[in-house]
């Protein structure tokens, strides 16, 4: 079974004092971190941002609004539209505020994600290897 899973999908890119610009968002998911999803988005061939989510927080944010540090995820409807809308806050400028940048993708698309990831590692049965990860960390000291 592939332990592996990508999807590229268009979304729609907000930052402050802009419109919606589109982007490319490609989602992917490894079984060899079963928590994350990592998500890079780009745009005439170069990468803006990469973020790992964590998986079953991006899985809660198509039903109700999840997240209170620098990600905020929630679903969004427009019409018959549905979308979900992913806040990432990035770092502090002189003025004390923060860079905001708001993404907003089609909520069935990142449904169908997750589905297939849900395929790979099942929700709760999530495995860290711990003692491989600590071998790894003290080998390498």
């Amino acid at each position: 079974m592939n332990s592996f899973v990508h999807k590229t999908v268009v979304v729609q890119l907000q930052t402050d004092g802009t419109g919606r610009c589109p982007v490319l968002a490609h989602l992917s998911y490894d079984a060899e971190d079963p928590f994350a999803v990592t998500a890079v988005f780009a745009h005439d061939g170069r990468v803006l941002a990469r973020w790992r989510l964590d998986r079953q927080m991006l899985g809660e944010g198509l039903t109700r609004p999840v997240g209170v540090g620098d990600v905020r995820i929630a679903p969004h409807a427009t019409g018959m539209w549905r979308e979900l809308r992913l806040e990432f806050l990035g770092d502090f400028r002189v003025d004390g505020s923060r860079h905001r940048a708001v993404v907003f993708a089609w909520a069935p698309a990142v449904a169908a994600f997750l589905r297939e990831a849900h395929q790979v590692v099942a929700p709760g049965q999530e495995e860290v290897r711990v003692d491989e990860m600590l071998a790894e960390i003290l080998s390498s000291s």
